[in-house]
């Protein structure tokens, strides 16, 4: 028992000073965060404004449509794991050429945000390709506002979204299914399964808990990781339709100099996300348990 509790110590010690550097990078800005909430950075001194900054931004009705739009992107993670799940199942078939349709897939995830957000952004433009093309083709009517309409915009950027995104899922699940004994499909097809039955009885167990992985990946990614395409897509038009969470307090503090009610919504949005990782732990541990 003392050895062990030795052992433990010794390893604890040996990760202390990277454990320090990675508690200063997290735990520094967290504090200064809430400090920052309960001051008021737009005047000279700072001073302390109490619960002044939470009252704006919980009242402020452009906040509320931010986080409505983040938990609306939330609605992508059933199709990129779908879509993911699918390709994946396909590509490890070893089709003609999957090599090259895997490199395929997964090019627009590791394409640049803004290039993907420049290309997209004329694309959808009321004049730009999409539109002009199906004026071509007679499909006139189809030809929409995609960008300028309140309805349509965030819509369109999700679609931008799903197509750059997936692409990690599919690699994800593909690297995972690469491990799976094929003994176990061969046993199937002996049996006189069909694809759909060895897709629900053997690939979806097997990747039970990289699914739960990417899930969770997905809802960090909507919740917190989509300024880039708002910021070069839309910019947060029309009339703030398409504001998020991440856009609302660049706006907050580098537009209108609110820095405090920006460090209201990063702390909000650190509480949602520690959430989501604890939800998350708790469902993996199952997992694992479950398919040990």
């Amino acid at each position: 028992m003392k050895n062990r509790i030795k052992e433990n110590i010794e390893g604890y010690l040996y990760i202390l000073p990277a454990l320090m550097v990675v508690i200063f990078i997290y735990a520094f800005p967290i504090i200064k965060n809430i400090q920052y909430s309960f001051l008021d950075l737009s005047q000279q001194g700072a001073p302390f404004v109490g619960f002044r900054n939470y009252r704006v931004a919980f009242t402020d009705k452009t906040f509320f449509i931010s986080i409505k739009n983040n938990f609306t992107l939330f609605l992508l993670i059933p199709l990129l794991v779908i879509f993911s799940l699918l390709f994946s199942a396909l590509l490890y078939e070893r089709l003609r050429g999957w090599k090259f349709y895997r490199t395929v897939i997964f090019l627009p995830y590791v394409l640049s945000i803004t290039v993907v957000g420049i290309f997209f952004s004329f694309f959808f433009q009321g004049n730009g390709v999409l539109n002009m093309v199906l004026r071509k083709i007679g499909l006139e009517f189809l030809a929409l506002n995609w960008l300028g309409s309140t309805k349509l915009a965030l819509p369109t950027v999700m679609i931008v979204i799903l197509w750059k995104e997936f692409g990690y899922g599919v690699v994800l699940f593909l690297a995972r299914l690469m491990t799976v004994q094929e003994v176990l499909y061969d046993a199937a097809e002996i049996d006189g399964a069909g694809w759909f039955q060895k897709l629900w009885y053997i690939t979806i167990p097997q990747l039970a808990t990289v699914i739960e992985f990417y899930i969770f990946l997905a809802l960090i990614t909507m919740l917190s990781w989509v300024f880039n395409y708002i910021y070069v897509i839309t910019f947060g038009g029309p009339a703030q339709r398409t504001y998020v969470s991440e856009f609302y307090i660049y706006i907050q503090a580098f537009r209108q100099n609110s820095i405090g009610v920006s460090a209201v919504v990063a702390l909000f949005l650190f509480f949602i996300t520690g959430l989501l990782a604890i939800f998350s732990y708790r469902i993996r541990r199952r997992l694992y348990a479950e398919y040990e």
